[in-house]
């Protein structure tokens, strides 16, 4: 087993220290949320933790019914206690990049809703600022992208339409929406990226997460650390 993927194991099964009995958990989506779903399932079952989940996708979903969990869909969530995954790409001030998987509705949901948001990381997702490895996404309506990458345009933006995996059409979200990955200047912070996309019509959603991650936790060597 590579170094990664005990990295990958040792930062969820930390994160899955912090759920406690009856709590209302949020499930996030990739290979690091995979082994917080199957530590949670551990738990459940070896320790008699009762807890109830929620998805942040159809992926995640599908594995904790497959473990056993307990999980509701998202229409009938009230409240949330602990949110629970990964980063594409994580700033000193905790600002977070997220949505290269283009979850970003049901993932900015559970986020905000919850009242605790932990973040699982290696230190390959640490950046001095957002948007340092990676495009920011852009969840828009079918009909608006253009006029919507003409005022990114406008105030400095690049990009364009995110292609699908095989290279042969446009991507599209669960939502059926298109994703624009746009790119803005070195001087051009993730606070001011958030307000104006915030502002546009047309943006279903967008892969900036401002203020929302309560704490990040980054493995590296086995170790955890908390930023």
């Amino acid at each position: 087993m590579s170094q990664q993927v005990n990295d990958k194991q040792a930062v969820a099964i930390y994160a899955a220290s912090y759920v406690q009995d009856g709590m209302m958990i949020g499930l996030g989506t990739g290979s690091t949320a995979n082994y917080f779903i199957e530590e949670l399932a551990r738990k459940q079952q070896d320790e008699g933790l009762n807890i109830t989940t929620v998805s942040s996708s159809v992926v995640s979903a599908i594995k904790a019914q497959e473990l056993g969990l307990n999980i509701i869909a998202i229409e009938h969530l009230s409240s949330l206690d602990l949110y629970v995954d990964g980063a594409d790409e994580v700033s000193p001030d905790l600002t977070l990049l997220k949505g290269r998987g283009a979850d970003l509705v049901r993932e900015k949901l559970l986020a905000n809703v919850s009242h605790e948001m932990i973040v699982m990381i290696d230190s390959s997702k640490l950046v001095k600022k957002i948007g340092e490895k990676f495009p920011v996404p852009i969840e828009v309506m079918p009909f608006a992208w253009q006029l919507v990458q003409q005022s990114l345009e406008k105030a400095g933006g690049k990009g364009g339409l995110r292609l699908n995996a095989s290279g042969d059409g446009l991507a599209i979200t669960s939502h059926g929406c298109l994703v624009l990955d746009m790119t803005f200047a070195d001087n051009v912070d993730a606070q001011t990226i958030n307000i104006l996309l915030n502002s546009l019509p047309g943006v279903v959603e967008h892969g900036i997460f401002f203020q929302l991650a309560s704490r990040v936790l980054m493995a590296k060597n086995g170790l955890v650390i908390e930023q």
